[in-house]
């Protein structure tokens, strides 16, 4: 039976990251809403259980909360900043907002070296974002650390197996935080560890098998990342039992059909069909311009390609596509969670209701980057695996506005001229995604001797781990410069080129 820890979203922008770092020690963890019942916690069967942090506070009506019910199942329990103030909160503590909060970098001074500070030093530098602190702790508890704004910064019941602490252990800025985690994990929680991708693939093949049987099985290949290690798998388990379609919607980048067909016929021979629909795709999006309706109705027109060609087979039960679990979570409105929708994805939100087929997700419970790690187990080529990720919606989500045949030019020239020098970036392989976006505005330029009224392209580069948290790369002015002056110099109808130097949050990475 598989270990597993347990993760309750009261909202917290690193709810995620709690997960990965749990998952990176050994341990699989799944993220739950905290309006989870009892016997739904108790069907996961949870070696241990943490709760997130919140941009709520418990001091306020109608924050999130939790059945007192679910610390009653004899697992250990970690509250994290707002979840130690709600473990407070509901077994008797105080909780109070103070005169001063603490926002980032903190050192915290460890009076007990047992249990989660097990091994560690008597001070540790840790990251704080609280303004509420509990100044009571519930019966029962003891102080593990403090420092002088916030004397109870760590408490715990060793008896009870609950702890808390005020800080946040699974950024980068609290550089013992893993360790913190293991503790708690293997010291207390008693897990064994030892969580793969190995084990993954193992159990995936099974599943996969008895889902699917004797049906077929239409898998929605992009030739991105995500996609191509879905089908991959699905291989693995049954074979030509899966047909792969890479559907031309006329949204993609230059060259992007050649080097998929290339892949898939030849690097990773797989079932593989290419159907061009570019006219279908652009018609349907023609004067439109808000986002989501982009999303849905490219959704909807890769549901009715994928019908049609099954159709033509004798049909398929089910449609495989590489949704991973950000996308759930970004998503998570639709499913009733705490967290706000950020966008509807292709692969969650923006699929029309009645799609014909039954879902095949094999990876929704995996990071971005253990998809990697998946695909090199899998065997597939390292110049697949190393490829920026790519929008299902394609380029309509990097026109900002009205997509005609136009303005999709232009943005493939400028994307293109952006892909060639950023290969020469000394760092490149640091970067997470680099593109280029057409902005729905135009402003004056001279060229030559003559004004220019033409278009603006925003670039866009970041870095990340999984795509749920990004910074932007400080990029050479030089190289800024090139790409600047070879787009407005290359690409007709661009007079001005600007640099995006965002970070998510509060930004998303697309700019649709």
């Amino acid at each position: 039976m598989r270990e597993i820890a347990v993760v309750f979203d009261f909202g917290s922008q690193t709810s995620q990251l709690i997960a990965r770092r749990i998952r990176e020690l050994g341990v699989y963890c799944e993220i739950v809403m905290p309006d989870i019942s009892r016997d739904e916690l108790l069907r996961i069967g949870p070696a241990a259980v943490v709760l997130s942090g919140s941009p709520a506070s418990v001091l306020e009506p109608g924050h999130p909360e939790m059945d007192p019910a679910l610390l009653d199942i004899n697992v250990p329990v970690l509250g994290i900043c707002y979840g130690m103030q709600l473990l407070s909160k509901m077994l008797g503590g105080t909780v109070e907002k103070g005169e001063n909060g603490e926002y980032g970098p903190a050192e915290i001074e460890v009076v007990n070296h047992t249990g989660i500070f097990s091994d560690m030093e008597y001070n540790l530098d840790v990251w704080m974002s609280h303004g509420d602190h509990v100044v009571k702790m519930p019966e029962g508890f003891k102080v593990l650390a403090g420092t002088p704004a916030c004397s109870i910064s760590a408490m715990g019941n060793d008896n009870k197996k609950i702890y808390g602490i005020q800080f946040h252990p699974e950024v980068v800025h609290t550089p013992r935080g893993k360790d913190i985690l293991r503790n708690f994990l293997f010291r207390i929680a008693g897990c064994k560890g030892g969580w793969t991708m190995s084990k993954f693939i193992d159990e995936s093949v099974g599943k996969i098998r008895n889902l699917v049987g004797d049906s077929r099985v239409v898998c929605g290949l992009s030739g991105g990342i995500d996609s191509a290690v879905t089908a991959a798998l699905i291989n693995r388990a049954i074979g030509d039992q899966m047909k792969s379609i890479f559907v031309d919607n006329g949204l993609l980048r230059k060259g992007e059909a050649d080097e998929i067909r290339s892949i898939f016929t030849g690097d990773y021979p797989l079932n593989f069909l290419v159907v061009d629909a570019k006219h279908e795709f652009l018609d349907a999006l023609k004067g439109v311009v808000d986002p989501e309706r982009k999303r849905k109705i490219i959704g909807e027109k890769f549901i009715r390609v994928f019908r049609k060609e099954a159709e033509k087979t004798g049909g398929a039960g089910f449609l495989a596509q590489g949704t991973l679990y950000p996308d759930v979570i970004e998503s998570r409105s639709a499913f009733g969670g705490a967290s706000a929708t950020i966008k509807s994805h292709h692969n969650v939100g923006g699929l029309p209701e009645d799609i014909g087929f039954e879902l095949l997700e094999p990876l929704k419970e995996l990071f971005k980057d253990e998809v990697r790690v998946l695909g090199r187990e899998l065997g597939l080529p390292e110049r697949l695996l190393s490829r920026q990720p790519f929008p299902g919606p394609g380029l309509a989500v990097r026109i900002v506005g009205e997509i005609t045949e136009e303005s999709l030019s232009v943005l493939r020239k400028a994307d293109m001229i952006m892909q060639e020098e950023m290969v020469r970036y000394e760092k490149y392989e640091e970067v997470w995604q680099s593109f280029a976006v057409l902005l729905p505005v135009k402003s004056v330029g001279v060229m030559g001797d003559e004004r220019t009224y033409d278009n603006v392209v925003a670039l866009r580069a970041v870095t990340s781990l999984d795509a749920m948290t990004a910074d932007w790369v400080k990029l050479p002015y030089e190289i800024l410069g090139r790409i600047s002056s070879r787009i407005i110099n290359e690409v007709k109808g661009v007079n001005r080129v600007v640099y995006d130097i965002s970070s998510k949050p509060p930004s998303t990475i697309e700019w649709e």
